[in-house]
């Protein structure tokens, strides 16, 4: 059994290194020329549902290395006015367990981690342009943009919302606007950026919501080396160690900086929104920012023009279920869906931990192949969709937080809720509590080891 990868994201090289690891064929194909090539995003939350499927499909060193260069643990969530004033803050409990926590990622750093022992797996510069399926010995084949072919006995689509595998397999699956545009930029971590936001802010997660619907996120990332790249005094230990060996660090460029991400429903912003670059996005964020805390605005102020982008919110319609074939899809190529509840890229982490477990039983000949991808798809489809679904209430134009006069009331409304709730420590850890659960709750699949394919 030869399988093909097309994308190389997170949820692609996962499943690519579990697949590996059981001596399963696999061969992913990127678009991008290089491994460095490519805007990632800045931070994701690997919650531990994700961090259980990374536990699983990584060797055991990396996944070490996984958890050694993440950015230091977050110890607050926020809510914040626009002027700096805090609505509620939640403590986030520390976490020794490697896996069941949540950990603060750069997605660039995560995409080296994942290259890392993939050499002779991943093909850049590959554009996918379609594939064909052969009845006759029920194999399927790509085809690339270069004039290359691949075969093999399974096709994953892995390249992401707007996958091409997709468009061709499943013509009825459709994507929609949430109407919610955001911009995204990050500065670097120096003496002046650290002054500029409140203690809590600093060492936390933190949420600014403000009239006409606004919100902006801001995360505060500190890694373990260094801006020239060397492992900072004091760690030691085996994770001092790691660093130092891991061959990654060489193409990641990651040094702690400040992100944040600034959103408002389209018809805040000019019609050219997603065509502004760089100083043009820095500038509009000001703009429609004026009566904002000069520190926040001093932060727009700071950021790297060549860090800024648009990004127009898209979700997936949820789909009816479909005839399984030796074509199948996980992560966004089949479930995108809005970073409100923050588990894209773990729903994606999940599916490869779920798709590579249904290959092995293949491998072992407990399942024929289009048994198994059914048993994937049918789960998939649970639990994808109704991630996407609820991400989707969180992040969506149609809110009355959007809503020129009601928006207002709504706004006022949840300040004063979450003002007598900031107050109330009972209530607090619940709702904390609560917030946690809903970030690594589903264990339907539980992680599981990888074996070694059976002898003869």
């Amino acid at each position: 059994m030869k399988v093909l990868v097309i994308g190389g994201g997170t949820g692609g090289l996962a499943l690519a290194h579990g697949l590996k690891r059981a001596g399963i064929e696999v061969a992913v194909f990127e678009r991008d020329a290089l491994r460095t090539d490519g805007l990632h995003g800045y931070r994701v939350g690997i919650d531990p549902d994700g961090s259980r499927a990374l536990h699983a499909l990584l060797p055991r060193d990396l996944y070490d290395t996984f958890v050694a260069t993440r950015a230091r643990d977050p110890k607050y969530f926020n809510m914040l006015t626009e002027d700096f004033k805090e609505v509620l803050s939640l403590d986030i409990p520390p976490s020794t367990d490697p896996v069941e926590s949540e950990k603060s990622i750069s997605r660039m750093t995560l995409r080296q981690v994942l290259l890392t022992g993939l050499d002779d797996v991943v093909q850049f510069g590959k554009e996918f342009v379609r594939y064909e399926q052969h009845a006759g010995d029920g194999r399927v084949t790509a085809y690339f943009a270069d004039g290359t072919t691949a075969t093999g006995e399974l096709l994953v689509a892995a390249d992401g919302s707007g996958s091409r595998v997709r468009r061709q397999y499943l013509p009825q699956a459709k994507t929609e606007e949430t109407g919610v545009i955001a911009i995204a930029g990050k500065l670097a971590l120096t003496e002046e950026s650290a002054k500029l936001v409140p203690p809590k802010v600093f060492e936390g997660i933190s949420i600014v919501n403000a009239p006409h619907g606004l919100a902006c996120i801001l995360h505060v990332m500190e890694f373990q080396w260094d801006r020239d790249g060397n492992v900072k005094q004091g760690i030691g230990g085996n994770t001092e160690e790691l660093i130092r060996q891991w061959p990654g660090l060489q193409f990641d460029n990651t040094r702690d900086y400040i992100n944040w991400g600034l959103s408002a429903s389209a018809d805040k912003l000019p019609a050219n929104v997603m065509d502004l670059r760089g100083r043009e996005l820095i500038d509009l964020a000001l703009e429609i920012t004026p009566d904002w805390h000069p520190n926040l605005r001093r932060l727009f102020e700071l950021t790297d023009p060549g860090t800024c982008f648009p990004v127009n919110i898209w979700t997936s319609v949820p789909l009816e279920p479909w005839q399984t074939t030796n074509v199948t899809l996980l992560g966004d190529a089949i479930h995108t869906m809005t970073p409100g509840r923050g588990v894209g890229a773990n729903t994606a982490l999940r599916d490869a931990m779920l798709l590579c477990r249904k290959l092995i039983e293949v491998r072992d000949g407990r399942a024929q192949l289009r048994e198994a991808v059914g048993e994937y798809e049918a789960k998939m489809i649970g639990y994808g969709f109704d991630a996407v679904i609820k991400s989707k209430a969180q992040m969506s134009a149609s809110d009355p937080m959007h809503k020129p006069v009601v928006g207002r009331v709504v706004l006022a409304g949840m300040r004063t809720a979450m003002r007598t709730v900031n107050h109330l420590p009972p209530v607090k850890r619940r709702m904390r509590d609560s917030m946690l659960a809903y970030r690594g709750a589903d264990r339907d699949e539980a992680a599981f080891e990888i074996t070694p394919p059976l002898a003869n």
